[in-house]
C-alpha cells in the first residue's frame, strides 16, 4: 500500500507543480520558493528548532496562541512554521514577522521529505488539526523525531476515506501522539488506527485577542461607518456571495443605509466577487483601494488579508460563511472573542460540536437559506438587547472551554530532548497529558 501511495504522489507532484506555475501567472506568490516543495529549503538552524505545520490560513491563525506560548517557554529555540499555501505563508509573516522562519512543506515524497528533514533537523514536530502524511511521518519515526497532532480533529467523511487505506494510515499514526479536540475526535482517530490518543481540548478556545485589534475595529466603525447598521459575511465561498447579497437586499428594505462587509475566503476570488458586485449593480468599494466609503456605499468588499478579527469588532452581527454551502463552516470562536453576534448556515461539519454548543445555548443563530439569513440579520440589527445577550452567552462558552493551550505546551515539553541534547527522543517517550 505504501509503495502504491508513493507512486501516486510522485505522479501527482509534477501536476501540482504545474498548477502552482499556472496560478503564479495570476498570483506571483504561487511561483515563489518552488524548490521547497522538493525539500530544497535554505533554512538552517544552529539548534534543532521547534517545527509546527499549519496547512493554510485557518490553521495558522489557530496556531498563533501556541506559537507565542512556545516562544515564551523556549526563547532559546528557533521555531520553523511550514504551510502548504502562499496565503498561509502570508499569514505567518503578518502574525509573527521575522520571529519565526517560514518554509513550505515538501510534497510527501521520500526524497523530498529526507531533504527537508536533513536541512531543518527539528527537535519535535507539531502538526495542526488533521494533516496526515505517511512518508513524512514514517521518516520522522525513523529519525526519532517526536510528532504531535495538536488540537486534532477528524470528520466522519475523513474517517470513511482513511478507512479505505487502513494499513497505510495505521502505520503513519503508530508513533504519533494525538491531542484530540474532543472525545468524538479521539474515537475517530482510534478507528483509523491511532494508538496513542488523549483528549486535550480545542486550542481555538484559547484565542488571544490583543486590545489594539478591538480598538482598531472600533476606530474604523466610528470614522467610516458612523451610526450605520453594519453586518459582515465572513469567509464566503463560491455561491455564498450571491446569497449574502440576497440577504442584504432584505435588510435594506427596512434599513436602507445598512452596510455589508463582504469578505471572500480566498484571495484568488477577489476579482470574480468584484465582477459579481458590478453585475448585480451594487454600489461597492474595495478595501484595498484605500478610499473611504460614502453614504451611498452598499457593500465594502474586503479584498485584503489579516483583517477579519478587526472587522468583527466593527460589525453589529456576523454571518460565518462556508455554512450555507457544503464547505463545513469556519471558526465561530473569532467573532465570539470580538463580541460580535453570530449566525451560521446548516453546514457546520468541520466543527459540529462547537456549532451545536453555540446554537443550542442561544449564542448563535442557525439559518437555512438566504431569506432566513436576511430576516435574522434584520432582527438583530433592530434589537441591541438581543445582540448583547448573544455575545454574553458566547463569552461564557469561550471561558468555560479554555485550557487546551496549557495542556499542549506541557505535552510538547515532554516530547522535547533533554536540555542540551541535540538528538530527539524516540517518539513513544511521552503522551499528551489527560486533562
Amino acid at each position: 500500500m505504501r509503495l502504491l501511495y508513493t507512486v501516486i504522489v510522485y505522479l501527482a507532484a509534477p501536476i501540482a507543480l504545474a498548477a502552482n506555475w499556472l496560478r503564479s501567472r495570476r498570483d506571483a506568490s504561487y511561483g515563489e520558493r518552488l524548490g521547497e516543495r522538493w525539500g530544497l529549503t535554505q533554512a538552517r538552524f544552529e539548534r534543532p528548532p521547534l517545527w509546527l505545520h499549519a496547512v493554510s490560513v485557518g490553521e495558522v491563525q489557530a496556531s498563533a496562541v501556541l506559537v507565542r506560548a512556545l516562544k515564551e517557554r523556549h526563547p532559546d529555540r528557533p521555531i520553523v512554521v511550514t504551510t502548504g499555501t502562499p496565503t498561509g505563508a502570508q499569514r505567518v509573516k503578518s502574525l509573527f514577522g521575522d520571529s519565526v522562519r517560514h518554509v513550505y512543506l515538501p510534497y510527501d515524497m521520500p526524497g523530498a521529505v529526507r531533504r527537508f528533514l536533513d536541512r531543518v533537523r527539528p527537535a519535535v514536530g507539531i502538526v495542526m488539526e488533521t494533516e496526515i502524511w505517511p512518508n513524512l511521518f514514517r521518516e520522522c519515526r525513523r529519525r526519532r523525531i517526536a510528532l504531535l497532532l495538536a488540537s486534532a480533529r477528524l470528520s466522519e467523511k475523513s474517517v470513511r476515506r482513511y478507512r479505505r487505506f487502513q494499513s497505510l494510515t495505521r502505520d503513519a499514526l503508530e508513533h504519533v501522539r494525538i491531542a484530540a479536540q474532543s472525545e468524538l475526535d479521539a474515537q475517530r482517530f482510534r478507528e483509523i488506527g491511532a494508538a496513542q490518543v488523549a483528549v486535550v481540548g480545542n486550542l481555538k478556545f484559547d484565542i488571544e485577542v490583543h486590545e489594539d485589534v478591538a480598538t482598531e475595529g472600533r476606530s474604523l466603525r466610528s470614522t467610516q461607518f458612523g451610526t450605520r447598521a453594519v453586518w459582515i459575511a465572513a469567509s464566503t465561498h463560491e455561491g455564498e456571495e450571491e446569497l449574502a447579497l440576497i440577504a442584504h437586499e432584505i435588510v435594506r428594505r427596512q434599513i436602507p443605509n445598512a452596510l455589508l462587509l463582504l469578505v471572500p475566503r480566498h484571495p484568488q476570488r477577489f476579482a470574480s466577487v468584484a465582477t459579481l458586485l458590478t453585475e448585480r449593480r451594487a454600489v461597492y468599494e474595495s478595501r484595498s483601494s484605500g478610499r473611504a466609503i460614502t453614504d451611498t456605499t452598499d457593500v465594502l468588499l474586503v479584498d485584503t488579508m489579516g483583517e477579519l478579527l478587526m472587522l468583527y469588532a466593527a460589525a453589529d452581527a456576523a454571518f460565518v460563511a462556508g455554512s450555507l454551502v457544503p464547505i463545513g463552516g469556519h471558526s465561530l470562536l473569532e467573532p465570539a472573542a470580538m463580541a460580535c453576534p453570530i449566525l451560521v448556515g446548516p453546514h457546520n461539519f468541520n466543527a459540529p460540536d462547537i456549532a451545536q454548543r453555540f446554537v443550542s445555548s442561544g449564542a448563535a443563530i442557525q439559518v437555512e437559506d438566504a431569506e432566513g439569513l436576511g430576516r435574522e440579520i434584520l432582527r438583530l440589527l433592530n434589537d441591541p438587547d438581543e445582540r448583547r445577550r448573544m455575545t454574553s452567552l458566547a463569552r461564557e462558552i469561550l471561558e468555560k472551554n479554555r485550557g487546551a493551550l496549557a495542556r499542549l505546551v506541557e505535552a510538547i515539553d515532554e516530547l522535547l530532548p533533554p536540555h542540551g541534547a541535540d538528538a530527539p527522543p524516540v517518539s513513544q517517550a511521552a503522551t499528551p497529558p489527560t486533562p
